[in-house]
């Protein structure tokens, strides 16, 4: 087994560079899930920046329930308190936006500590080789709607050898590991997620999307391949990936049933999954 450093408070605190993200910060051996304490503190009353970090979680979940693989000591299991939206977004776009640019610090951070260069998959996973090795889970509450509370749970895969993922995980999950070769340093990685994830926040407050959008979608391996859209409540299309609208949609061309050169209009996918399709 990988040796790796425990987090600490202290080594968290010694490098962090943040205004308000991480100030109050709470580290636990083990809890259910990080979301749940932080939306519970923040049904309390926890201050904007309030982060919750787990060494391990007896209960973690992605998108729609999905239990998430939460190994003690190895990985990052961590979630923000972010209050307020800014004067220049709507509230629709904040929270369109949120889960994007969060995914989008993470792969900032990971290129600073680790050297390990992510890409990202529509909304919020962020790939490894095509493999998934962390994801972004946004849970909301509203005092009013002037007020809004995200809190932001980021899961990623650090210090787990291969061999230690369970079996039906190894054809699709990755831990920066992998492309490391050598034990990463997790509270410097914190410290710094926390950094790089402030100052997206504060631009999108300041700024809007725009440069965001395009940091985006450079990284983005979802754009300009061949997807299915699997849906709720609506049939699922195959199309091409084209775009990302001004809120975050991803714009997808279905394929015409009849013929390739017939163009279809441009669907606006904000909730569903997205599978890449080989091609």
């Amino acid at each position: 087994m990988v040796s790796s450093a425990p987090l600490n408070l202290d080594s968290i605190r010694s490098t962090l560079a943040t205004t308000s993200l991480g100030h109050t910060l709470y580290l636990h051996q083990d809890l259910l899930s990080t979301n749940t304490e932080a939306v519970s503190l923040a049904r309390t009353g926890a201050p904007h920046g309030t982060v919750v970090i787990a060494e391990s979680q007896s209960g973690g979940y992605g998108r729609h329930g999905r239990t998430w693989f939460s190994p003690p000591r190895l990985n990052i299991y961590c979630s923000v308190i972010v209050r307020g939206i800014g004067q220049n977004l709507s509230l629709s776009q904040w929270l369109s936006w949120v889960p994007l640019v969060s995914a989008l610090a993470v792969t900032e951070a990971t290129q600073q500590i680790a050297a390990v260069s992510l890409s990202l998959k529509w909304p919020n996973d962020l790939l490894l080789h095509e493999r998934k090795v962390g994801g972004i889970l946004c849970e909301s509450s509203f005092a009013t709607t002037n007020d809004p509370v995200v809190v932001i749970g980021i899961g990623l895969n650090v210090n787990v050898p291969p061999v230690s993922f369970p079996k039906e995980l190894r054809p699709i999950a990755a831990s920066l590991l992998e492309a490391s070769r050598r034990p990463i340093d997790r509270n410097r990685l914190i410290a710094q997620l926390l950094l790089e994830l402030e100052q997206c926040l504060d631009e999108l407050r300041t700024h809007g999307p725009v440069r965001l959008r395009r940091a985006y979608m450079a990284r983005c391996v979802t754009l300009e391949r061949q997807v299915r859209v699997l849906f709720t409540n609506e049939q699922p299309i195959i199309g091409i990936a084209e775009t990302l609208s001004a809120d975050g949609a991803l714009q997808v061309r279905p394929l015409s049933p009849h013929s390739r050169s017939q163009l279809m209009p441009l669907v606006d996918v904000r909730a569903a999954d997205v599978i890449h399709l080989r091609e």
